[in-house]
């Protein structure tokens, strides 16, 4: 094997940066943690979802790797530079795994559609 073929297989894979409605909406509607926060009086700078983003990653990291941490991390690179390059940080990780998420199967966007509108009711009633 050449060194230019050692350098190829190091590159990442290509990156589906097609984009996925439910997650479009989410990003032009511009709801970030910082707003939240100040709407709802919550005075925690770190949103309560943050920590389950990370135990996600992990969980999906594990066993069988449903999306391997490099991969993953790529995949959010790229992601953050193209389609959600004007979101802020955590909320444009969020954006990025459930992407990833969506673009290999592990999650339906209508189910995740769905999942979004019950949590907003909740929030809202």
């Amino acid at each position: 094997m050449s060194s230019s073929d050692q350098l190829q297989d190091d590159s990442p894979p290509p990156v589906d940066t097609t984009p996925v409605e439910v997650l479009e909406k989410v990003a032009k509607e511009g709801k970030v943690w910082a707003d939240l926060s100040a709407q709802y009086g919550v005075t925690n700078p770190d949103p309560p979802w943050k920590v389950n983003v990370d135990g996600l990653c992990d969980a999906l990291a594990a066993g069988n790797c449903a999306l391997p941490p490099l991969e993953r991390r790529w995949e959010e690179d790229e992601l953050s530079e193209t389609l959600y390059a004007d979101i802020p940080f955590p909320e444009r990780q969020l954006l990025a795994l459930a992407h990833s998420m969506i673009k290999r199967g592990l999650i339906d966007e209508k189910d995740l559609a769905r999942r979004m509108e019950e949590v907003e009711k909740r929030l809202n009633s």
